[in-house]
């Protein structure tokens, strides 16, 4: 114990006697607080890291060689729609490919519970059909201790789950008994493990929801430490005004909130953020945001995204599954007819918007409130590449090529700072006692591969990845092993 006291990152350990279950031997170590790195080793005892530091003599069942590479904390993904594929036996391979190891779900207002034996309308459709949603989050709970998870997974309840649960017509505010229905189901979500309540404002089942029914929620979550994520009513011409009406959301509320896949999409509006992140800065209250590193979006095909986007590309459709993966502009020529038609014709279906800004992109990742979120979309027939690249995407072209974050910035984005926002206590940081998540990555080759034309093409440089002390991808494919366990929120300090 004194010898622990008394050691210092960079100074040599003393010989240990013990053999550990995972040595990580001189690897350049970024853990995860923004701080500088260093080359150290770590050690990994059960779940948990037993060491960091220059462990001379220490020996180990398994000894990884992290020369000449990063050992980094893993990547917390802060913005996925996840929840129906860390139940699958697929497993979690466009993730744990790239190096996360924790994701949070349920986002955007949509989640797959509490809410079944109904169609589900977009965009929940995104996450599942009728026979995939629970009626409750003790069901999916459970279900995601029986199959066993690949990563760490923290959920929300979804806004638009409990309108679809308790409204019968969702083109008007709920009444004051239908918000005491999605109030009883929102605490029976929290009691059952969730971390929060995410809301899809922007989206038409939930559009037509005031402020006051908002709130009316949101404060619900001050009893249970929640947190409030919200896609934002309006991320165009009234991105301001959607930002302000977060703040104030989450200040009536007094709940801390995160504004999702913050941008300032078509043309016209495009440098907002100049206006939009000095108010989250400013805002005197908990708010913090993510980012995904494209200037394209993805999400349900809808005529409004449609009209100001530079170009659409289609990711999958019910009513027209040989168009996925096509511009919408060659499938309306060759149908002849309007943009507008096509959509009729080809919904329900998804779309990949290129509508935003490259100089927005880069203010937003740089700002200091900025976590890093892949916002990709597993279950699309052809997928945004951000579903693949998100996080390589940023070491290899951000980082090293475009120099917008230092390294240690970018992982503290992905890592430390996402896992204190949202509460993980133990996450997001090597340090000893810590959870043995990690991520080790070439930073001269990581880069992301998945392009537009080719999305499931895993990325580049990332060469092992841990989940609680277990090994899910090593030499360029998963291991197989689940070790994931379902993450709480935990109370700041």
């Amino acid at each position: 114990r004194v010898a622990s006291a008394l050691f210092k990152p960079g100074m040599p350990m003393p010989t240990r006697t013990r053999s550990y279950d995972l040595l990580i031997r001189n690897g350049t170590v970024i853990d995860g607080t923004g701080g500088p790195s260093r080359q150290d080793d770590i050690a990994i005892v059960g779940d948990k890291i037993a060491g960091v530091g220059r462990l001379h003599g220490a020996s180990a069942e398994r000894v990884i060689d992290a020369e000449g590479r990063v050992v980094a904390p893993g990547f917390v993904d802060a913005h996925t729609h996840d929840d129906r594929a860390v139940l699958t036996a697929a497993g979690m391979t466009p993730k744990v490919s790239q190096g996360v190891t924790s994701v949070v779900t349920g986002n955007c207002g949509v989640s797959l519970a509490p809410l079944a034996g109904v169609d589900p309308v977009p965009p929940l459709n995104l996450i599942g059909s009728r026979d995939d949603f629970f009626g409750d989050f003790f069901g999916y709970f459970e279900a995601l201790a029986d199959v066993g998870s690949v990563v760490n997974v923290a959920a929300q309840v979804g806004h638009t789950a409990l309108r679809v649960l308790a409204m019968d017509n969702l083109d008007r505010p709920a009444t004051d008994r239908e918000i005491a229905v999605m109030a009883e189901a929102l605490d029976e979500s929290m009691k059952a493990g969730c971390i929060g309540l995410s809301t899809g404002l922007a989206y038409p089942p939930a559009q037509a929801a005031p402020t006051a029914e908002v709130v009316a929620l949101v404060e619900r979550l001050a009893a249970f430490n929640g947190i409030h994520t919200t896609h934002m009513r309006n991320e165009k011409d009234r991105v301001v005004d959607s930002v302000r009406e977060t703040i104030d959301i989450g200040k009536r509320a007094a709940v801390p909130v995160v504004i999702s896949h913050h941008k300032c999409s078509g043309r016209a509006n495009w440098g907002q953020t100049r206006e939009t992140l000095p108010l989250i800065a400013n805002a005197q209250h908990p708010v913090a945001l993510d980012v995904y590193p494209y200037t394209a979006s993805s999400t349900v095909l809808l005529e409004a995204h449609v009209q100001t986007a530079e170009r659409v590309l289609v990711t999958w459709s019910e009513s027209e599954p040989d168009q996925a993966g096509r511009d919408l502009d060659d499938i309306s020529a060759e149908w002849g007819c309007s943009r507008s038609e096509a959509v009729a014709r080809l919904l329900p279906a998804g779309a990949i918007y290129f509508q935003m800004d490259e100089a927005d992109l880069e203010r937003i990742i740089r700002t200091s409130d900025a976590m890093i979120g892949s916002d990709g979309l597993p279950h699309d027939a052809v997928p945004h590449p951000r579903l693949w690249g998100t996080f390589p995407r940023v070491l290899g072209r951000f980082v090293r090529e475009r120099g917008w974050l230092s390294l240690e910035d970018a992982v503290h984005r992905m890592t430390g700072k996402t896992a204190a926002v949202f509460g993980f206590a133990k996450r997001g940081v090597l340090a000893e006692g810590n959870f043995a998540d990690l991520a080790i990555f070439d930073p001269d080759t990581v880069i992301d591969s998945a392009t537009y034309e080719a999305p499931t093409t895993p990325s580049a440089g990332i060469e092992t990845v841990v989940v609680n002390g277990e090994v899910v991808w090593a030499d360029g494919a998963a291991t197989g092993l689940r070790p994931g366990s379902r993450l709480v929120r935990e109370p700041r300090a």
